[in-house]
């Protein structure tokens, strides 16, 4: 994975990365569209330590366009005021994994990403619902800021 050059006094640490991306819930997720357009949408995702992975609907936009052009880049960030801004751009390819779960066949076998995702957002429990399936982005550079750091000089 490509080093961040730019900022590294605002940088978080990689211990600090991976605690953020296990806290935020929402990424905004920039993929590119056939003439060339990005198009951004907000996700949930989860976090396993070396891919975000995200549950997407198959027949949505980002869908087809990671099909044709597996660039992504996504935003997760918080804050409101401008010495509380922090969060991630990263960057990186975008992989289908898996095929769309069907509703009336339950599995015994629950993925790392699914165990996450029913942590995070459902009780424990993750509930496929034969419309979504998991994309695995696999980051090339993350790029980090944290202006709270500046205060602590």
């Amino acid at each position: 994975m490509k080093e961040q050059r730019r900022g590294r006094k605002i940088a978080m640490t990689k211990e600090e990365i991976n605690a953020y991306l296990c806290e935020a819930r929402t990424c905004r997720v920039a993929t590119v569209g056939a003439g060339g357009a990005p198009h951004v949408s907000p996700l949930w995702f989860v976090w396993d330590g070396s891919a975000l992975w995200l549950n997407s609907i198959v027949k949505s936009q980002r869908w087809t366009d990671i099909e044709r052009d597996a660039r992504v880049a996504l935003a997760i960030d918080g804050g409101e005021a401008f010495l509380d801004l922090h969060g991630l751009e990263i960057t990186g390819t975008a992989s289908a994994v898996g095929e769309v779960p069907r509703t009336d066949a339950p599995s015994d076998e629950v993925t790392e990403a699914e165990r996450l995702f029913g942590e995070k957002y459902a009780n424990g429990k993750f509930q496929a619902d034969g419309r979504h399936a998991w994309l695995r982005v696999t980051p090339e550079k993350i790029v980090s800021w944290d202006f709270r750091k500046m205060m602590q000089r």
